[in-house]
């Protein structure tokens, strides 16, 4: 890939990648300082600036990585927002309300970035056609995020929700999956396709669980918001 390309391919992803994954961050913190947890506030991550949720790995090399290699995938976080549980005003329903946060905060993103499509006229056509590309980005991007982060598997968001909705013992449990879930992770989405490609099978868990749900939710937000 020549550098004008790599110029060309970075300046439609950085503004999306990093809006998308900070404000997701910053959405939990928010809501845990709403529901009686300060400890995010007092370390200024309650905050709109991307550069106060940004891991170095996590928010820029490992998504460049993936956007640069064409993988089938995009994955990639920012620094966790510390959340003490115990200070929130009632722990475990506000445990589901801090985790579903950053999914509902890249569900609004989503939804603002198709509206700012119907924008993109009032600007000269070479930005306009730069603007719509960050923008048709932003769309798929923040689906993407909100939908993976629903999974129920701690620590994702979707398995931090579960744990505060299911009754003991298997909030418990399901709790005590979490020292394991990246692991599990990894297992799904990277080590089984390889192993299944590997003896000329296909294991793309990702496309099954995530990306026919991001295909019919970014189906709904067009013809919400009227593109259809």
């Amino acid at each position: 890939m020549e550098i004008g390309e790599i110029l060309r391919t970075a300046s439609v992803w950085v503004i999306p990648v990093l809006l998308a994954i900070t404000l997701h961050e910053a959405a939990h913190g928010w809501a845990a300082w709403r529901l009686g947890d300060n400890t995010a506030y007092m370390l200024g991550r309650v905050s709109f600036n991307p550069f106060r949720h940004i891991d170095l790995f996590g928010t820029i090399v490992l998504p460049a990585i993936l956007i640069f290699t064409r993988a089938p995938f995009l994955f990639g976080w920012a620094k966790p927002v510390p959340v003490r549980f115990g200070a929130l005003k009632y722990p475990r329903r506000d445990m589901v309300l801090v985790a579903a946060a950053g999914p509902a905060t890249n569900l609004i993103l989503a939804i603002l970035s198709a509206l700012l499509i119907h924008a993109v006229f009032l600007v000269p056509d070479d930005f306009g056609k730069w603007l719509q590309l960050n923008l048709l980005n932003s769309l798929w991007l923040n689906l993407v995020l909100a939908v993976f982060n629903m999974l129920p598997i701690p620590p994702l968001d979707g398995g931090r929700v579960l744990v505060g909705l299911l009754p003991e013992p298997f909030s418990s449990w399901l709790a005590g999956v979490e020292r394991f879930g990246m692991f599990i992770l990894v297992g799904l989405l990277i080590v089984a396709p390889m192993l299944a490609r590997q003896t000329g099978g296909e294991f793309n868990i990702f496309a099954w669980l995530v990306g026919e749900p991001v295909a019919l939710l970014r189906d709904w937000i067009l013809v919400v918001t009227g593109h259809r």
